[in-house]
């Protein structure tokens, strides 16, 4: 059973080895220079005075083969539930070829065998992309200080990924019992399932850090925050977030001693002149210059507002990242698993 599910998927796996070797040439080709550009130039700027533009250089030179990369790393693992996952068992339950396995091998070592090769592989390959991915951007990372903005593509979260991507197909596959309906259902699920844990949960994983600013009218803006029904949202004042390398700032807040956040009705009150005779967005939510009767209204607005009221910046720091990592690698592995065991309870107990 070994040796015929590996004749299975060997076009497959090399399919998959010469995309790897592809992409370790093109990595391996550009990452020295790379490095070396990052060594010569950005290392010693500080004592050249010219950081912006050494800076610069190396974020545009990388870019040239980084978003190339980044799609890469981000797309691997959703097509390994496509075409890795959901064909593995509806392949066979479409043509009915199970039924001639199944007098040869039990249904669980049928199972067995079939998810363990290819299941280990998926990790395997994202794996190894992550981890050449992870090597060939560090000067860029480095430079960048947002190792938050990345957090997808870097280290071992894409392990997870490709084992729950995986795990999703196999699963689609054996419960629709057709191809290209549980190829499709895979891709939804998967882009779902992303989507609403890097948004909504992964902020949750560990308690952000919350760091009180008082307000400077030097750096708080006014204008429209976010949509609301599809448009903008109400104006308000809008400091911006401090400095902090390598962080993900979740949100920034205005709010009183007591947590609550500045109202619309507060602001019209306090600052009655704000947005008044065509002055518009102001700061950093402006597209052009300011004219000095809109920044001193803006300014004294704030002023005014911050004798009662502060910024509150929400974030996870740096010292999470690889917390954050562990967890969310646990998590889909954990639902890869769930997803194997309950593949495995319906081969043995619900299909003829």
């Amino acid at each position: 059973m070994t040796w015929l599910a590996w004749r299975q998927f060997r076009a497959q796996a090399a399919v998959a080895l010469g995309a790897l070797v592809l992409v370790a040439i093109v990595l391996l080709l550009t990452g020295p220079h790379l490095v070396h550009l990052y060594d010569t130039t950005v290392a010693n700027c500080s004592g050249h005075g010219d950081c912006s533009a050494a800076t610069s250089a190396l974020i545009t030179d990388g870019d040239k083969v980084g978003a190339g990369l980044r799609v890469v790393v981000e797309v691997v693992p959703a097509l390994i539930g496509l075409f890795w996952g959901a064909p593995l068992v509806a392949r066979e339950l479409e043509t009915g070829t199970y039924r001639l396995a199944w007098t040869q091998v039990t249904r669980t070592r049928w199972m067995t065998v079939k998810i363990g090769i290819l299941g280990l592989a998926s990790m395997v390959v994202a794996g190894v992309l992550s981890l050449m991915v992870t090597w060939w951007s560090s000067p860029l990372d480095r430079v960048n200080m947002n190792i938050f903005g990345t957090f997808d593509q870097r280290d071992i979260v894409p392990v997870g990924y490709a084992a729950f991507s995986f795990a999703l197909g196999v699963t689609a596959g054996v419960l629709i019992r057709r191809t290209l309906p549980a190829m499709a259902t895979t891709l939804a699920v998967f882009v779902a399932a992303r989507t609403t844990f890097s948004q909504f949960l992964r902020p949750q994983l560990m308690a952000p850090v919350l760091r009180h600013l008082a307000l400077n009218p030097a750096t708080t803006g006014y204008g429209s925050s976010g949509l609301l029904f599809f448009g903008a949202g109400p104006s308000t004042l809008e400091p911006s977030p401090p400095d902090t390398p390598n962080a993900w700032v979740i949100s920034t807040q205005i709010v009183d001693k007591a947590g609550h956040a500045l109202s619309a009705q507060v602001l019209k009150t306090d600052c009655p002149l704000l947005g008044k005779g065509g002055l518009g967005p102001v700061g950093r939510h402006s597209s052009g210059p300011v004219p000095a009767a809109a920044a001193h209204t803006l300014h004294d607005c704030v002023v005014k507002i911050g004798a009662t009221y502060h910024e509150l910046v929400t974030y996870q720091p740096a010292s999470h990242y690889w917390a954050l990592q562990w967890y969310e690698l646990a998590i889909f592995l954990g639902a890869a698993l769930i997803l194997g065991g309950f593949c495995f309870w319906w081969v043995r107990n619900c299909l003829a």
